[in-house]
C-alpha cells in the first residue's frame, strides 16, 4: 500500500465514531470467542451488529444494514442452538457436515435471489455499491446459518466474503471497519486451524 494511502486510512481512523470504534471491537470479539467456540460469541455479535444496522443505513448501505439486523435474530438463534441443542458438532467431532450438492444447490437459488434484490435496489433507492453490497449481504447469511451449525466450511466463504468487504468498506469511508476486516481475514485462518485442532483433539478423545 502507498505510504500515501496508509496516512489516509491512518487519518479516517482516528476521526471514526465512537460508535464504529465499539462495534469494530464487539465484532472482533464475537469471532475470537467463535474461533474457541464460545457462546457468548453471540452475545458480542448482537451488540455488534445492533450498532452496525445503523451506521450502514446512515451510509445508504441499505442491504448491509438489513444484514445487520437479520444477524442480530441469527445471533439469537446461534446462542439457543449452542446452548439448548444437541448440535450436529455433538454428534460428529467435525461439526454438520453437508456436501458440494448441497453448496452448489444454494447457490443455484441465491445468486438469482441476489441479483433480483440487487437489481430491485438499483432501480428503486439511491443505495451504492448495490452489486458488491447484496451479494455479500446474502452469502453471509448462509455463512452464518453454517456457523450455528458448526460447520467448518463456513470459514471458506468468509475468506471470500470478508476479502470483498475490505474494499467495499475502504471505499465508503468506513476506514476502521474495512481494517477490522484485515484482522477478520487474519483471525478466520485462525479459526481454520483452531476448529482443526479441536475436532483433532475431539476425534482423540473419542477414539479413546
Amino acid at each position: 500500500m502507498p505510504e500515501s494511502s496508509l496516512e489516509s486510512w491512518l487519518e479516517q481512523l482516528m476521526v471514526s465514531s465512537p460508535w464504529e470504534l465499539t462495534a469494530l471491537v464487539m465484532a472482533l470479539g464475537y469471532l475470537v470467542l467463535a474461533a474457541h467456540q464460545r457462546q457468548w460469541c453471540w452475545a458480542a455479535a448482537a451488540v455488534s451488529c445492533t450498532i452496525y444496522a445503523v451506521l450502514f443505513w446512515q451510509g445508504k448501505l441499505y442491504m448491509e444494514s438489513v444484514l445487520q439486523a437479520i444477524y442480530v435474530v441469527m445471533a439469537g438463534y446461534g446462542w439457543w442452538q449452542w446452548r439448548f441443542q444437541k448440535s450436529a458438532a455433538e454428534e460428529s467431532p467435525g461439526g454438520a457436515k453437508y456436501s458440494l450438492k448441497w453448496h452448489l444447490l444454494q447457490w443455484a437459488w441465491l445468486i438469482p435471489l441476489a441479483a433480483i434484490i440487487a437489481y430491485t435496489l438499483s432501480v428503486f433507492t439511491d443505495a451504492d455499491a448495490v452489486w458488491l453490497d447484496t451479494y455479500t449481504t446474502v452469502f453471509s447469511l448462509l455463512a452464518t446459518w453454517l456457523v450455528t451449525k458448526k460447520a467448518y466450511e463456513t470459514w471458506w466463504y468468509w475468506l471470500v466474503i470478508d476479502s470483498v468487504y475490505v474494499y467495499l468498506y475502504a471505499s465508503k469511508g468506513f476506514v476502521a471497519t474495512a481494517l477490522l476486516f484485515v484482522l477478520y481475514l487474519i483471525l478466520v485462518i485462525y479459526a481454520m486451524w483452531r476448529w482443526r485442532h479441536d475436532i483433532s483433539l475431539k476425534s482423540v478423545s473419542e477414539a479413546g
